[in-house]
């Protein structure tokens, strides 16, 4: 692996400790090009560093959120990560009102570095464990396996 590519993951990784779990946006400064694109934005979710911080400020908000990584992978200016948020439904989250319910979500990012900065950015996340948990979704019957 190249010291380049090695330094990316680094840079990613900043995201999910510092930012998401410490709550520091002013690392997003530091971190992300100007005109960060964000790919699925949340509603009302503005472009650029200032739309990042709002993301993660949004998130932070709604769950007190603690991410917790299971897979990186990097190649180039790409970096890939499957991650685990565990949280606390605190604060209203697109309509929900705050429960008080241990939450999980997990997702798979994508992130385009550009000069070893923050530069585009894909997700994919379920959300089933959060609708289970606030009762918007019924949880699926147990299995014998889940006993």
């Amino acid at each position: 692996m190249s010291a380049n590519t090695d330094q990316n993951k680094k840079t990613v990784l900043r995201l999910y400790e510092e930012a998401g779990n410490q709550g520091r946006l002013e690392v997003l400064d530091e971190i992300t090009c100007p005109d960060h694109v964000e790919h699925y934005p949340f509603p009302g979710q503005a472009q650029g560093v200032a739309g990042l911080k709002q993301r993660v400020s949004m998130i932070r908000a709604a769950f007190h959120p603690r991410f917790t990584i299971e897979h990186v992978v990097a190649e180039g200016d790409t970096v890939v990560v499957m991650w685990r948020n565990d949280g606390v439904h605190e604060g209203e989250w697109f309509g929900f009102a705050p429960t008080g319910k241990a939450v999980t979500a997990r997702g798979a990012d994508i992130h385009l570095l550009r000069d070893g900065r923050l530069a585009e950015h894909w997700d994919v996340v379920d959300i089933s464990g959060f609708l289970f948990a606030v009762g918007a979704v019924p949880a699926p019957a147990a299995t014998g396996a889940d006993r």
